[in-house]
């Protein structure tokens, strides 16, 4: 490791640091993750109506649900086959 020098006072000079170097699990929580569930619900429930009222929302039907079930099924057995116990 290469280590500036001043040449005045022949001192290492070190970068500040802006942030600590072990910040593992000590994140600062921003947006819908620092607020409550409550709140993240209501904001949440505002959107789906805007979004219907302006007519790009969508319903399932059974069957449309059905399909999607399916499908996200075989997405996370990633091919595998079904076990049967």
């Amino acid at each position: 490791m290469a280590t500036q020098t001043t040449s005045a006072a022949g001192a290492t000079a070190t970068k500040p640091a802006t942030r600590p170097a072990n910040r593992v699990g000590t994140k600062s929580r921003r947006g819908f993750a620092a607020m409550s569930p409550e709140t993240q619900r209501r904001i949440a429930s505002e959107g789906g109506k805007a979004s219907h009222a302006s007519g790009r929302g969508h319903r399932f039907s059974a069957e449309e649900a059905r399909d999607a079930g399916r499908k996200g099924g075989l997405v996370s057995r990633r091919g595998k086959a079904a076990s049967t116990k």
